[in-house]
């Protein structure tokens, strides 16, 4: 038998009295200094190649949704190649899919058979494999768990999404919030160090009792390091360890399902897609180009945040060719150009149409995007000493005007991000 239920011995109070440890909060300045992370979205709905709300989308039901387990044997499958594509690329983390809203777990957890170990031919807990191998490498370990289950019967009444699943119409919610603070037990007990839990679904049942206070509290305290986010769309819940964003830089509410474009006081990350899906979609083909990709990143630490980029992996384990063709790309521009990425905050100049600006004590990175001219003036400045180019080192020659500076931009630009470092007055 795989299935246990733990009992839950925390009180209401270890939420709503949360204090970060100092372990936390030194987790959470190292997690502003990473600034690039790699999202995984991989499951059984792979098999089918049409993103991972497949189940939802197309009205099946959990006994037709079941059918995919037995095809889904990702034998091509590298936690070695996968770390070290993420490595290369310049990513310091990495926040992978422990379970999706179809409910299955790519883990081999003990509450139910609805997972990669006991009902796949694979038989073997992948997450075991990439938190071992994060280890070996040196890259952080999130996990994306979600909230919302279209396959749990327990998850009742249902909420927005999965009524089609042909569940009973009768539940025991608090038994699936047991189901639920168990699963996250066992990830945070049988993977070694977890950097964090990245949660979703939270949306899809706004109005119940999720007992946040009593999960958050389980969190930390098997981990007190680990940082907690959530993607309801607002403003951090008492618990939380840092603020994301949907497909949206933080302040931006371009995103329809974001509720606020509030951004508070907490560590901040914004995630997005190289195509437009998370999970695997054959028929996707409108890959963002490795320099849009780049601005991205440049924007997002401009605005003080994280780019958690995504990728969906093949059903048989594999991550397309245009995903490793934009990653490597990104990790080349990041090798001449991460000083004025990792470990900088946001800049004086609030991202704005030609570019953004990052900085770190004595410096400022100016990052020169959408912008042909050869004279770029800057306002606002503290006293700058002297620029160069980043990646070339060459001096670039200023001019002190009333309010600030203008910069004679190089001739030779980056086609996605010239970087120009001014030195100032400390």
């Amino acid at each position: 038998m795989r299935f246990l239920l733990v009992p839950l011995l925390l009180t209401a109070a270890a939420g709503q009295t949360y204090q970060p440890s100092a372990d936390n909060l030194k987790a959470r300045e190292w997690f502003q200094n990473a600034r690039f992370g790699m999202f995984i979205h991989w499951g059984v709905y792979s098999v089918l190649g049409d993103g991972e709300w497949v189940m939802n989308n197309r009205k099946m039901t959990v006994a037709e949704y079941e059918k995919l387990a037995p095809q889904f044997d990702p034998t091509a499958y590298n936690p070695t190649e996968w770390v070290a594509l993420a490595k290369a690329a310049g990513m310091k983390y990495i926040t992978i899919t422990s379970k999706h809203h179809d409910g299955f777990a790519m883990f081999g957890t003990r509450q139910n058979h609805w997972n990669i170990v006991d009902a796949t031919p694979y038989k073997k807990d992948v997450l075991k494999m990439l938190a071992d191998e994060c280890h070996r490498q040196g890259i952080k370990l999130f996990f994306y768990h979600s909230e919302l289950d279209w396959h749990n019967p327990d998850y009742y009444p249902r909420g927005r999404t999965g009524q089609t699943a042909g569940r009973p119409d009768s539940g025991d919610w608090n038994r699936y919030l047991e189901f639920m603070d168990n699963q996250l037990r066992e990830l945070l007990t049988g993977y070694g160090e977890i950097a964090g839990i990245w949660f979703d679904g939270w949306w899809d049942k706004p109005d119940a009792d999720w007992h946040l206070d009593r999960t958050y509290g389980l969190i930390h305290s098997l981990q007190p390091a680990a940082l907690i986010g959530n993607n309801h769309h607002h403003l951090p819940f008492p618990g939380e360890d840092f603020q994301m964003f949907e497909k949206d830089l933080p302040g931006h509410k371009t995103a329809d399902f974001n509720a606020t474009s509030e951004v508070g006081q907490l560590p901040l990350e914004t995630c997005d897609t190289i195509n437009n899906a998370w999970g695997y979609n054959k028929n996707d083909q409108h890959f963002k180009s490795t320099a849009q990709l780049i601005r991205y990143l440049a924007r997002a630490a401009g605005y003080n945040a994280n780019f958690l980029l995504n990728v969906g992996p093949r059903p048989d384990g594999t991550i397309q060719p245009e995903f490793v063709e934009r990653l490597r790309g990104m990790g080349q521009w990041l090798n001449r150009n991460g000083e004025s990425i990792y470990g900088t905050r946001g800049g004086p100049i609030a991202p704005t149409s030609w570019g953004a600006t990052t900085q770190r004590p004595g410096k400022i990175y100016v990052h020169v995007m959408d912008y042909d001219g050869d004279l770029l003036a800057l306002s606002k400045l503290p006293a700058v000493k002297n620029a160069r180019a980043l990646a070339s080192g060459d001096p670039v020659e200023m001019t002190p005007v009333t309010g600030g500076i203008v910069l004679h931009l190089p001739q030779a630009r980056d086609e996605a991000d010239t970087v120009i470092v001014l030195e100032t007055v400390q």
